[in-house]
């Protein structure tokens, strides 16, 4: 483990593994880097994998509030100038962060899967007050289980009663993975807020001068399909990828039909002359 110190002065610690040009990964929502030990280590011999907690996590320093997108940008511009790494992979709610921080910082690759951007309302909206008051209640499994079917609107299980997906939540609070999701409800419920927050044309981010590898998963939330393409139209140097036989936790589980198609688009050259960001 390596520190890192942030903009504000305070402490950002690193677990990095591998050899080769730098990846920093930007995790998700309601996870720690735990979960994406297993995408390290399958790009590991190829390239240095750098993990960080995002703020109010684990070993990570608290989040300033109101929460915004600044303080995130700021903390992996430290990260990519202590790694010296120019590429970015951002999941979920971090790879809204990530494109985000691509307006701003010099990446030269950013791949992100299933980014939950909102492009003129696409990403679901109605479930967060619903999901906030049982929060604010004391309910976790209750409006753990609003957000999960809000999101995920998919799957079969969000079809079932409310009472019987409460349930179902409660018994997976007891695991670790659900202890840790528990735990962070209020961190996902403001990320959420913050993207809706941010909701707007594809244009938005067409000042984004990374390549950019847009890819979702088959069998996750039809949105991200969507999304993608608009995304393609209006970013400068992106493409998309629609990842088979794959769910919004592909990136964490590893296979080698998600690992290697990130694997062989960090390893192309960046061939495109953009303008250095100021």
């Amino acid at each position: 483990m390596e520190q890192v110190r942030a903009r504000d002065g305070a402490t950002i610690v690193l677990h990095s593994t591998g050899t080769g040009p730098g990846i920093v990964v930007v995790h998700g929502g309601g996870v720690t880097i735990d979960v994406y030990r297993r995408l390290a280590t399958a790009l590991a011999d190829r390239f240095s994998v750098h993990l960080y907690n995002r703020r109010g996590r684990a070993d990570a320093p608290p989040r300033s509030m109101p929460y915004t997108a600044d303080q995130e940008v700021d903390d992996l511009a430290a990260v990519l100038e202590h790694t010296g790494s120019g590429n970015v992979i951002g999941h979920s709610g971090g790879g809204f962060l990530a494109l985000e921080a691509a307006l701003r910082l010099p990446i030269d690759r950013l791949a992100l899967y299933d980014a939950a951007v909102s492009i003129d309302g696409s990403f679901p909206s109605g479930w967060l007050a619903p999901a906030r008051a049982a929060a604010q209640a004391g309910d976790t499994a209750r409006s753990l289980a609003i957000t999960t079917a809000g999101i995920n609107s998919q799957m079969a299980a969000a079809k079932l009663p409310l009472g019987i997906r409460t349930a179902i939540i409660r018994a997976f609070l007891r695991t670790p993975i659900g202890r840790t999701m528990g735990e962070l409800l209020p961190t996902t419920l403001d990320e959420a807020a913050l993207i809706l927050a941010h909701d707007g044309p594809a244009t938005r981010w067409a000042g984004v001068r990374a390549e950019v590898l847009l890819a979702c998963g088959a069998d996750g939330p039809p949105y991200y399909v969507h999304q993608n393409a608009a995304l393609a139209r209006a970013l400068p140097h992106a493409r998309t990828l629609t990842i088979a036989r794959s769910g919004h936790d592909a990136i964490n589980r590893a296979h080698p039909r998600t690992v290697e198609p990130l694997a062989a688009f960090f390893a192309t050259p960046v061939t495109t002359e953009r303008t250095p960001h100021s």
